[in-house]
């Protein structure tokens, strides 16, 4: 991937400096026509067209997002009531993903949405212990935005290693 934006790139420069005029609007036009070229070059590499990976990130961060704004609807739900009714208490989470990087960053998404916070990861780094907010609520929320955030995730990382 990263030798493929370094050859779009020197697309892109070689673009602007046959051109006339040296602007942005030139380098953007030889980035489009570099990315055009590596799209239809893309068989001879051995990884994926690496815009197809920046667009699978640029999906994990918008159902991050997503997923942000709803839990953080619940919390507000929670916190406006005259009377506070949680409660709050540790469920465990099973996941299927591999390596270091895929359950870390399933770790840290759970954790940055409100609500929840991973307390502990089994040493098989297959079982998630989280502390909800409100058990019944909350677990519910972590669990189903825990399958988004993993399919997510497997698309991010099984195509940079692809």
């Amino acid at each position: 991937m990263p030798f493929q934006v370094l050859i779009n790139l020197f697309i892109a420069l070689l673009w602007m400096f046959l051109q006339d005029e040296w602007s942005v609007l030139t380098f953007f036009s030889g980035y489009l026509v570099g990315l055009l070229v590596l799209f239809l070059m893309r068989r001879f590499f051995p990884q994926s067209f690496y815009l197809s990976t920046f667009l699978s990130i640029l999906k994990l961060f918008l159902v991050f997002i997503r997923e942000l704004i709803t839990s953080s609807v619940l919390v507000i739900r929670q916190v406006i009531r005259p009377r506070i009714n949680i409660t709050p208490g540790i469920f465990s989470l099973k996941t299927d993903l591999e390596g270091d990087l895929e359950v870390t960053l399933l770790a840290l998404l759970l954790t940055l949405t409100p609500g929840s916070v991973v307390v502990e990861i089994s040493s098989d780094s297959k079982v998630f212990y989280i502390h909800a907010m409100d058990i019944p609520e909350s677990s519910d929320a972590v669990i189903k935005s825990s399958k988004v955030f993993e399919k997510a995730i497997k698309d991010v990382t099984r195509k940079c290693s692809n």
